[in-house]
């Protein structure tokens, strides 16, 4: 089976990706992680790679296109979920071609839906542990004891990482809408039968049970 996950940053495709993978034993490929290794490799890609990811910039389509093709390729028959890939719509015309001259096409695009305010709360409300790392949520993940982590015992005030102030993330979602919105559209004329949409505002263990009841039906 190869699935294409697709949602909102803080909608959980994280969690889900890896339930998933585990699953139904498919690699799980996540973009961010391998264009992270390639840059790290040293590889002229990976030097094409850092000119635009130290600088801040947006990684061009082809440059990653030409990363996620060499994971893909390896994988494609085998079974994969590609995680955070395509971003575009030319992303995922260019993964459409690659896996049709593979002859192995995709069978899923699946959509995870949580609404803006509940990604803002989700994610503004998002606190870890300074000494151990540990994570909480100030409203659905407290601490057993007020100001006191669960792991190591550390007393004080947990942390919110800088980038997790609604500014930051309304800027997230906006480029999220503007960007990926358009690939589920692309999905819905080409392949309208692989869609598969989700209802992300529910318990992490419901939405796996209903995705893993749904690829199970899809292939059957």
């Amino acid at each position: 089976m190869r699935v294409v996950l697709v949602g909102p940053p803080g909608a959980g495709k994280g969690t889900q990706a890896k339930r998933l993978a585990d699953q139904f034993g498919l690699k799980h490929l996540s973009s961010g992680d391998i264009l992270r290794a390639e840059k790290a490799s040293g590889s002229d890609l990976g030097k094409t790679l850092a000119q635009y990811m130290d600088a801040g910039q947006l990684v061009p389509d082809d440059v990653v296109v030409g990363v996620m093709a060499k994971a893909v390729g390896q994988y494609a028959e085998q079974g994969l979920l590609l995680d955070g890939f395509p971003r575009t719509v030319p992303q995922a015309k260019s993964l459409d071609e690659q896996l049709d001259k593979q002859g192995t096409p995709l069978d899923v695009v699946a959509v995870i839906e949580v609404p803006d305010d509940k990604i803002v709360n989700r994610i503004c409300g998002r606190r870890s542990c300074p000494e151990c790392g540990a994570i909480y949520h100030v409203e659905f993940l407290k601490p057993a004891k007020p100001g006191e982590c669960d792991k190591c015992g550390y007393k004080g005030e947990f942390e919110q990482r800088g980038d997790d102030t609604e500014q930051v993330v309304r800027q997230r979602l906006s480029t999220y809408h503007a960007q990926t919105a358009p690939v589920i559209e692309y999905y819905k004329q080409v392949s309208p039968g692989k869609i598969e949409t989700f209802d992300g505002d529910q318990a992490p263990d419901a939405v796996t049970a209903e995705m893993v009841q749904r690829l199970q039906a899809k292939q059957a």
